[in-house]
């Protein structure tokens, strides 16, 4: 026998799922007990609406605490802070004895109370003005069967067959556009990047080692002084280089698991541009707040966080209920690393994130238009990098490393372009604090223009202050010997001798020196 609460029990879950949206999380074997969850921002993140002939009050009562707890479980499951949720019983008649304070107040579960659970119940005794107060309470119009008299009759099963079948249908449907989300594309790219950072990784470790600094450098390894010499794409250059095999091996497997999501997510081509623009923004923020040699794709893994966060800004019941907490919490152990590690490169992570952040609300999810939504991350974006460029390239700090100013340095040298060699080591000098590499390649250039003066004064400070260094002494023999200066020169290619003795040019030198003593005498 079917009555007419069956019929206002399935009206209620049609409206809800067909009109309203909800998502059916669960429906029990009977058919008489369905979960609810709502798709959009709605007074009430679960609903729970229960078709049972009530009898006494304390049965409820039991029933309501066992509710509540079932909330709290599915607030943790899906990662929720707080929920709401509305108890719906649909009965023939109301509870036999006292009922109405039972359900006066809501019930709270959670340490803070993070889950609040309100109860209606809707009989035939009062189903009009019970209709009106659910509907009120859901914000929405609930509809009454055509005829509704408050009596309970049996109706045809038909009807509700048909109201099934739509639940039904609007589930299935709810579903297959929830799977199509996360099949927009096929994850070619990843392995593509994969392979790539694979293969730069042997190209660094054939040429001299992934964690030599001047191979690493020459590769296009991030460089403050460098990116301000010219050197703008190596904004881009250090997302395919790893510095060690554990850097690579861990930056690859984060890859291999995110990369392929955040692809099908957003389909290959938006991938990319997340991909590249978030690496270039690790790299900008790296270069605006860290001074240090940095390479690595982690900017760009962190930026497929960030494009997940935007899916979730724009779908946060699926992102909580598929992936929400798990991204969440590795992305704050991350930063939180970064805050106590200082090998990681915190600035870069965190430029990532919000880079890739951005880019996705750029190009947005496939099928997506919102026009007015990306050209407004469009021009944040846009006003974000320009602000991070001038107060990298006008307000730079002065680098402590010197290792990337000796790099470029010697590649004026290779080029014989001593001027700009010259000029750039000039600007790198403090004094007693100047570091011997930077003096001694100073002197050289000074010789090659000939600043002889200036170049025999550095030599002198550097031989006294480090006598071993014997290719100082020769370069001082050579200032000397041209400018007749014999015996100073005789003392200073024997500094050079004494610690490499087998060099010929330093033997040849002290030959000529030796001659022109002769002639002079």
């Amino acid at each position: 026998m079917v009555l007419k609460q069956d019929l206002i029990f399935w009206m209620i879950v049609q409206h809800l799922v067909v009109k309203e949206n909800y998502r059916l999380v669960q429906i029990s074997q009977s058919q008489t007990e369905v979960w609810l969850e709502a798709q959009d921002k709605k007074e009430f993140d679960f609903i729970r609406i229960f078709r049972y002939d009530l009898d006494w009050s304390n049965w409820l009562q039991r029933d309501m605490e066992l509710t509540v707890r079932n909330t709290e479980k599915l607030r943790k499951h899906t990662g929720y802070r707080k929920v709401r949720a509305i108890n719906v019983y649909v009965s023939t008649y109301q509870p036999v004895d006292d009922w109405d304070f039972r359900i006066k107040d809501d019930l709270y579960m959670g340490n803070r109370q993070q889950s609040t659970l309100t109860t209606r119940i809707v009989h035939s005794d009062n189903l009009r003005e019970s209709i009106q107060e659910l509907s009120s309470l859901i914000r929405t119009s609930f509809p009454l069967p055509k005829d509704s008299p408050n009596d309970t009759y049996v109706i045809d099963s038909s009807e509700i067959d048909a109201l099934k079948y739509q639940v039904m249908q609007a589930a299935k449907k709810q579903k297959i556009k929830e799977q199509q989300l996360f099949n927009n594309g096929k994850p070619k790219l990843t392995y593509v990047f994969i392979v790539l950072q694979l293969f730069m990784f042997g190209l660094l470790e054939m040429n001299g080692g992934s964690m030599n600094t001047n191979t690493l450098l020459h590769f296009g390894a991030k460089d403050n002084y460098l990116i301000i010499e010219g050197d703008w794409w190596r904004f881009f250059t250090p997302i395919v280089l790893h510095i060690g095999f554990f850097h690579l091996f861990m930056n690859s497997l984060a890859l291999y698991f995110l990369g392929p999501a955040v692809e099908r997510l957003y389909g290959s081509t938006r991938f990319l541009f997340i991909y590249l623009f978030s690496g270039f923004t690790g790299s900008l923020a790296s270069f605006v707040f860290s001074p240090s040699i940095s390479a690595g794709a982690s900017g760009a893994i962190f930026g497929c966080f960030g494009a997940l966060l935007f899916f979730g800004s724009t779908y946060p019941k699926l992102f909580f209920r598929t992936m929400g907490s798990n991204v969440i919490g590795v992305v704050i152990l991350n930063v939180a690393l970064g805050f106590f590690i200082p090998a990681i490169d915190n600035a870069g992570h965190l430029g990532g994130l919000i880079g890739g952040f951005l880019a996705s609300g750029i190009v947005h999810l496939p099928k997506h238009k919102k026009y007015v939504k990306r050209i407004l991350f469009l021009l944040t974006t846009i006003i974000g990098v320009f602000l991070l460029l001038i107060v990298g390239y006008k307000y730079q700090p002065n680098v402590s490393d010197h290792t990337s100013a000796l790099v470029l340095a010697r590649e004026y040298i290779e080029e014989e372009d001593y001027n700009s060699a010259y000029e750039l080591l000039n600007t790198m000098t403090n004094g007693e604090d100047t570091p011997r590499e930077i003096l001694f390649y100073l002197s050289f250039t000074e010789i090659k223009l000939n600043k002889l003066s200036e170049a025999k004064q550095h030599l002198q400070s550097l031989t006294s202050q480090y006598p071993e260094m014997h290719e100082a002494s020769y370069n001082l023999a050579l200032i000397y010997f041209h400018l007749e200066e014999y015996q100073l020169a005789n003392h200073a290619i024997d500094d050079a001798l004494e610690h490499d003795s087998s060099n010929e040019e330093y033997v040849k030198l002290k030959e000529n020196i030796i001659q022109s003593l002769s002639n002079v005498e």
